[in-house]
């Protein structure tokens, strides 16, 4: 059952793609940003594969997706924003949008802040959902469309940039699918740390030279 499950949804994530090219993709990581469960692990190695036969470029499928997952993002935003944690939790399900989900994004948003947004973009299932917490709790908006852009990008490169190398065996993805979510986001949040340790790091530097 499942397994027919995915095969429809690869049918129709590759379709999209195929039939409208960098919208199509731009499209369905709106959908996936916006808590509609259509798997950026099936999204992105399929949009390498294009780019490994020539059709899509690399950077601009990046970008494509990015873009997609920003636009889903503000929506998400929004709704928490306006709606707040009731309406999100009495009228999430009709989303596609789980309690327990909006839980785990809650707790994630509340021990890391602001800065929630930019990792949680690289870890699966609470990238997600990590926008609907940060609208509850009204985030600055220039702050959080800039750290979940710059957030998207790390993620849609690594999954679009494997599905590149593996090319017409992208599909193997799926197989391993869970595994590599965990490697890659590790991978990508341990980076974006350091990059956010030596930030300030810099700055206390700077604070006390002065």
């Amino acid at each position: 059952m499942i397994a027919h499950l995915i095969g429809i949804l690869v049918h129709f994530v590759t379709g999209t793609i195929s039939a409208v090219g960098y919208f199509g993709v731009f499209s369905l990581m709106v959908l996936e940003s916006a808590c509609i469960p259509i798997p950026s692990e099936i999204i992105m190695p399929f949009s390498g594969f294009l780019v490994s036969a020539g059709k899509f470029n690399l950077i601009l499928v990046t970008l494509a997706a990015a873009f997609g997952n920003l636009t889903g993002a503000v929506i998400t935003y929004l709704i928490g924003y306006y709606g707040g944690r009731p309406f999100v939790i009495k009228y999430g399900r009709y989303f596609f949008v789980k309690e327990k989900e909006v839980h785990h994004a809650e707790k994630f948003f509340e021990r890391w802040g602001e800065f929630a947004v930019l990792i949680a973009r690289n870890l699966p299932i609470v990238r997600t959902f990590i926008s609907l917490p940060a609208g509850v709790a009204e985030m600055n908006f220039i702050k959080f469309a800039i750290y979940s852009f710059v957030g998207s990008l790390p993620w849609c490169f690594a999954l679009a940039y494997i599905g590149y190398l593996l090319g017409a065996n992208w599909m193997v993805i799926r197989r391993y699918g869970d595994i590599l979510d965990i490697i890659v986001g590790i991978g990508i949040v341990i980076f974006i740390g350091k990059v956010i340790w030596d930030y300030f790091q810099d700055k206390n530097g700077e604070k006390w030279a002065q």
